[in-house]
Protein backbone atom coordinates (compact mmCIF):
# COMPACT_ATOMS: atom_id res chain seq x y z
CA UNK A 1 0.00 0.00 0.00
CA UNK A 2 1.33 3.53 -1.25
CA UNK A 3 -2.03 5.50 -0.46
CA UNK A 4 -3.49 6.55 3.22
CA UNK A 5 -7.08 5.01 3.88
CA UNK A 6 -9.78 7.41 4.04
CA UNK A 7 -9.65 10.78 6.80
CA UNK A 8 -11.43 13.38 7.35
CA UNK A 9 -9.47 17.03 7.30
CA UNK A 10 -9.59 20.00 9.68
CA UNK A 11 -7.76 23.18 9.49
CA UNK A 12 -7.27 24.85 13.00
CA UNK A 13 -6.39 28.26 13.34
CA UNK A 14 -6.13 28.40 17.21
CA UNK A 15 -4.76 26.12 20.21
CA UNK A 16 -8.47 26.72 21.33
CA UNK A 17 -9.62 25.34 17.88
CA UNK A 18 -7.57 22.94 17.54
CA UNK A 19 -8.62 21.03 20.97
CA UNK A 20 -12.27 21.55 20.41
CA UNK A 21 -11.63 20.13 17.08
CA UNK A 22 -9.79 16.76 18.65
CA UNK A 23 -12.80 16.52 21.53
CA UNK A 24 -15.38 16.36 18.94
CA UNK A 25 -13.98 14.31 16.58
CA UNK A 26 -12.80 11.71 19.29
CA UNK A 27 -9.87 9.04 19.39
CA UNK A 28 -9.36 8.27 16.13
CA UNK A 29 -8.44 12.03 15.29
CA UNK A 30 -4.84 12.81 14.74
CA UNK A 31 -3.10 16.23 14.92
CA UNK A 32 -0.55 16.68 11.55
CA UNK A 33 2.01 19.71 11.77
CA UNK A 34 4.94 18.74 9.29
CA UNK A 35 3.75 15.58 8.57
CA UNK A 36 6.88 14.17 7.69
CA UNK A 37 6.23 10.96 10.19
CA UNK A 38 2.77 10.65 10.22
CA UNK A 39 1.76 10.53 6.33
CA UNK A 40 4.59 7.92 5.48
CA UNK A 41 2.98 5.96 8.46
CA UNK A 42 -0.40 6.58 6.60
CA UNK A 43 0.66 5.29 3.57
CA UNK A 44 2.15 2.20 4.54
CA UNK A 45 -1.54 1.82 6.66
CA UNK A 46 0.52 1.30 9.62
CA UNK A 47 -1.86 4.62 11.43
CA UNK A 48 -5.18 4.91 9.92
CA UNK A 49 -6.62 7.86 11.36
CA UNK A 50 -10.19 8.76 10.67
CA UNK A 51 -9.37 12.54 10.89
CA UNK A 52 -6.78 15.13 10.41
CA UNK A 53 -6.53 18.00 12.41
CA UNK A 54 -4.37 20.30 10.64
CA UNK A 55 -2.45 23.07 12.91
CA UNK A 56 0.06 24.51 10.91
CA UNK A 57 -1.33 28.09 10.86
CA UNK A 58 -1.34 28.27 14.68
CA UNK A 59 1.61 30.65 14.49
CA UNK A 60 1.58 31.03 18.53
CA UNK A 61 3.28 28.17 18.81
CA UNK A 62 5.93 28.64 16.58
CA UNK A 63 8.56 30.24 18.89
CA UNK A 64 12.36 29.71 20.77
CA UNK A 65 12.53 32.41 23.61
CA UNK A 66 14.00 32.68 27.19
CA UNK A 67 11.44 33.85 30.05
CA UNK A 68 12.83 33.48 34.05
CA UNK A 69 15.40 31.10 33.12
CA UNK A 70 13.44 28.53 31.03
CA UNK A 71 13.86 28.26 27.28
CA UNK A 72 10.49 27.38 25.95
CA UNK A 73 9.82 25.94 22.84
CA UNK A 74 6.66 26.03 20.94
CA UNK A 75 4.99 22.52 19.96
CA UNK A 76 5.08 23.68 16.28
CA UNK A 77 8.83 25.29 16.01
CA UNK A 78 10.34 23.62 12.87
CA UNK A 79 13.37 21.75 12.56
CA UNK A 80 15.46 24.52 10.94
CA UNK A 81 14.45 27.05 13.71
CA UNK A 82 16.00 24.77 16.13
CA UNK A 83 19.13 24.36 13.75
CA UNK A 84 19.65 28.31 13.32
CA UNK A 85 18.77 29.08 16.96
CA UNK A 86 21.29 31.12 18.46
CA UNK A 87 19.88 30.46 22.06
CA UNK A 88 19.63 26.80 22.10
CA UNK A 89 23.30 26.95 20.71
CA UNK A 90 24.58 28.75 23.27
CA UNK A 91 23.12 26.89 26.44
CA UNK A 92 22.10 23.14 24.79
CA UNK A 93 24.63 22.61 21.74
CA UNK A 94 23.35 19.24 21.53
CA UNK A 95 20.04 20.27 19.41
CA UNK A 96 22.12 21.84 16.77
CA UNK A 97 24.28 18.39 16.73
CA UNK A 98 21.03 16.37 16.18
CA UNK A 99 19.62 19.06 13.75
CA UNK A 100 22.65 18.81 11.96
CA UNK A 101 22.24 15.48 10.96
CA UNK A 102 18.57 14.97 10.72
CA UNK A 103 16.88 13.78 7.46
CA UNK A 104 17.44 16.80 5.22
CA UNK A 105 16.61 20.16 4.26
CA UNK A 106 13.02 19.24 2.73
CA UNK A 107 12.31 17.58 6.13
CA UNK A 108 14.02 19.91 8.38
CA UNK A 109 12.07 22.98 6.78
CA UNK A 110 8.30 21.52 7.75
CA UNK A 111 8.92 18.98 10.90
CA UNK A 112 8.34 20.07 14.17
CA UNK A 113 9.83 19.55 17.82
CA UNK A 114 5.93 18.60 18.87
CA UNK A 115 5.36 16.31 15.93
CA UNK A 116 8.59 14.45 16.45
CA UNK A 117 8.34 13.87 19.91
CA UNK A 118 4.56 13.15 19.77
CA UNK A 119 5.46 10.09 17.28
CA UNK A 120 7.75 8.45 19.83
CA UNK A 121 9.96 6.79 17.15
CA UNK A 122 12.91 5.46 18.84
CA UNK A 123 14.72 6.00 16.37
CA UNK A 124 14.18 9.92 16.39
CA UNK A 125 17.08 11.87 17.33
CA UNK A 126 14.89 15.02 19.37
CA UNK A 127 13.84 12.37 21.75
CA UNK A 128 16.73 11.73 23.18
CA UNK A 129 18.19 15.21 23.47
CA UNK A 130 14.79 16.71 25.07
CA UNK A 131 15.00 13.49 27.56
CA UNK A 132 18.89 14.25 28.55
CA UNK A 133 18.52 17.64 28.79
CA UNK A 134 15.97 16.75 31.60
CA UNK A 135 13.22 18.98 29.49
CA UNK A 136 9.22 19.23 30.43
CA UNK A 137 6.38 18.93 27.90
CA UNK A 138 3.44 21.03 28.34
CA UNK A 139 0.22 18.92 27.35
CA UNK A 140 -3.12 20.91 26.97
CA UNK A 141 -7.02 20.32 27.16
CA UNK A 142 -9.75 21.86 27.08
CA UNK A 143 -10.30 22.64 30.76
CA UNK A 144 -6.33 23.01 31.92
CA UNK A 145 -2.47 22.19 31.28
CA UNK A 146 -0.10 19.61 32.53
CA UNK A 147 3.39 19.68 32.68
CA UNK A 148 5.11 16.20 32.22
CA UNK A 149 8.78 15.40 32.49
CA UNK A 150 10.40 13.58 29.73
CA UNK A 151 10.77 10.43 31.40
CA UNK A 152 7.10 10.23 31.98
CA UNK A 153 6.28 11.43 28.15
CA UNK A 154 6.72 8.29 26.43
CA UNK A 155 4.77 5.35 27.53
CA UNK A 156 5.78 2.73 25.02
CA UNK A 157 6.44 2.41 20.71
CA UNK A 158 4.60 5.44 19.65
CA UNK A 159 2.55 5.81 22.47
CA UNK A 160 3.05 9.06 24.63
CA UNK A 161 1.39 10.49 27.60
CA UNK A 162 -0.89 13.23 25.40
CA UNK A 163 -4.63 11.85 26.06
CA UNK A 164 -7.77 12.16 23.98
CA UNK A 165 -8.54 15.49 23.23
CA UNK A 166 -5.43 16.86 24.53
CA UNK A 167 -2.50 18.57 22.56
CA UNK A 168 1.33 19.11 22.86
CA UNK A 169 2.28 22.47 23.08
CA UNK A 170 5.37 23.64 24.69
CA UNK A 171 8.54 21.85 25.54
CA UNK A 172 10.34 23.68 28.52
CA UNK A 173 14.08 23.42 29.26
CA UNK A 174 15.74 24.73 32.59
CA UNK A 175 19.02 26.78 32.41
CA UNK A 176 20.89 25.63 34.91
CA UNK A 177 24.73 26.60 35.86
CA UNK A 178 27.70 24.92 34.54
CA UNK A 179 26.34 22.86 31.58
CA UNK A 180 27.69 21.06 28.63
CA UNK A 181 26.04 18.86 26.03
CA UNK A 182 26.79 16.99 22.74
CA UNK A 183 24.71 14.37 20.21
CA UNK A 184 26.45 11.57 18.83
CA UNK A 185 25.05 9.68 15.78
CA UNK A 186 25.84 7.17 13.38
CA UNK A 187 23.81 6.56 10.22
CA UNK A 188 24.27 4.67 6.82
CA UNK A 189 23.96 7.77 4.88
CA UNK A 190 23.52 11.03 5.75
CA UNK A 191 20.34 11.88 6.98
CA UNK A 192 19.18 8.29 7.76
CA UNK A 193 17.60 6.44 10.77
CA UNK A 194 20.18 6.27 13.10
CA UNK A 195 21.46 2.93 13.92
CA UNK A 196 22.50 4.27 16.96
CA UNK A 197 22.57 7.75 18.69
CA UNK A 198 23.28 9.33 22.05
CA UNK A 199 22.24 12.53 23.63
CA UNK A 200 24.19 13.48 26.54
CA UNK A 201 24.11 16.76 28.97
CA UNK A 202 26.05 17.62 31.90
CA UNK A 203 26.19 19.86 34.75
CA UNK A 204 29.60 20.85 36.81
CA UNK A 205 29.92 22.60 39.96
CA UNK A 206 33.83 22.84 39.71
CA UNK A 207 35.78 20.01 39.03
CA UNK A 208 32.62 17.52 39.50
CA UNK A 209 29.95 16.64 37.76
CA UNK A 210 26.58 17.71 39.67
CA UNK A 211 24.05 15.82 37.30
CA UNK A 212 23.91 14.18 34.17
CA UNK A 213 21.71 13.57 31.35
CA UNK A 214 21.93 10.39 28.99
CA UNK A 215 19.55 8.77 26.20
CA UNK A 216 20.19 6.86 23.39
CA UNK A 217 18.04 6.49 20.31
CA UNK A 218 17.44 3.54 17.65
CA UNK A 219 18.34 0.59 20.71
CA UNK A 220 15.33 -0.32 22.33
CA UNK A 221 11.86 0.16 21.17
CA UNK A 222 11.50 3.74 23.25
CA UNK A 223 13.94 6.47 23.59
CA UNK A 224 16.46 4.73 26.35
CA UNK A 225 17.38 6.89 29.95
CA UNK A 226 20.54 5.40 31.09
CA UNK A 227 19.66 6.38 34.85
CA UNK A 228 22.14 3.78 35.99
CA UNK A 229 25.08 5.97 34.18
CA UNK A 230 23.50 8.76 35.60
CA UNK A 231 23.98 8.03 38.98
CA UNK A 232 27.33 6.64 38.21
CA UNK A 233 28.00 10.46 37.20
CA UNK A 234 27.07 12.09 39.89
CA UNK A 235 29.53 13.98 42.09
CA UNK A 236 32.58 12.05 40.36
CA UNK A 237 35.79 14.00 38.32
CA UNK A 238 35.18 13.85 34.87
CA UNK A 239 37.95 11.38 33.11
CA UNK A 240 38.29 9.05 30.32
CA UNK A 241 37.67 6.14 32.82
CA UNK A 242 34.71 6.92 34.32
CA UNK A 243 32.68 7.99 30.34
CA UNK A 244 34.08 4.60 29.22
CA UNK A 245 32.46 3.23 32.53
CA UNK A 246 29.36 5.36 31.39
CA UNK A 247 29.68 3.53 28.04
CA UNK A 248 29.81 -0.01 29.67
CA UNK A 249 26.34 0.74 31.40
CA UNK A 250 24.75 2.05 28.07
CA UNK A 251 26.00 -1.35 26.41
CA UNK A 252 24.48 -3.23 29.06
CA UNK A 253 21.09 -1.22 29.98
CA UNK A 254 20.37 -0.83 26.21
CA UNK A 255 17.87 -3.26 24.01
CA UNK A 256 18.71 -3.61 20.05
CA UNK A 257 17.62 -5.32 17.81
CA UNK A 258 18.77 -6.91 14.39
CA UNK A 259 17.52 -5.55 11.13
CA UNK A 260 19.10 -4.14 7.85
CA UNK A 261 21.15 -1.39 10.30
CA UNK A 262 23.03 -4.17 11.55
CA UNK A 263 23.20 -7.33 14.20
CA UNK A 264 22.63 -6.50 17.95
CA UNK A 265 26.22 -6.41 19.41
CA UNK A 266 27.07 -4.07 16.78
CA UNK A 267 24.15 -1.64 17.89
CA UNK A 268 25.17 -2.51 21.59
CA UNK A 269 29.01 -1.30 20.50
CA UNK A 270 27.65 1.84 18.84
CA UNK A 271 25.41 2.25 21.95
CA UNK A 272 28.44 2.32 24.46
CA UNK A 273 30.96 4.33 22.32
CA UNK A 274 28.46 6.63 21.39
CA UNK A 275 27.72 7.62 24.85
CA UNK A 276 31.63 7.95 26.00
CA UNK A 277 32.12 10.69 23.08
CA UNK A 278 28.79 12.90 23.80
CA UNK A 279 29.91 12.73 27.53
CA UNK A 280 33.27 13.41 26.55
CA UNK A 281 32.10 16.63 23.70
CA UNK A 282 29.48 17.47 26.74
CA UNK A 283 32.12 17.94 29.30
CA UNK A 284 34.64 19.93 27.51
CA UNK A 285 31.86 22.47 25.89
CA UNK A 286 30.81 22.84 30.40
CA UNK A 287 34.55 23.24 31.08
CA UNK A 288 34.79 25.58 27.49
CA UNK A 289 37.16 23.96 26.29
CA UNK A 290 35.39 23.37 22.52
CA UNK A 291 33.56 25.78 21.02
Amino acid sequence: MQTPAPFGYERATSVDGAIAALQRLGSEARVIAGGHSLLPMMKLRLANPEHLVDINEIAELAYIRLEEGVIRIGALTRHVDLLKSELLAEHYPLFRDAEEVIADPVVRNRGTIGGSLCQADAAEDLSAVCAAVKAEVVIRGADAERVVSMADFHVGPYMTAVGDGEMLTEVRIKLRPGAGSAHEKVERRAGDWAIAAASAAVWMDGSKIADAGIALSAVGLTTIHLSRAEELLRGEAPSEELFAQAGEIASEDCSPMADGRGPVDYKRHLAGVLTTRALRRATARALHQEA
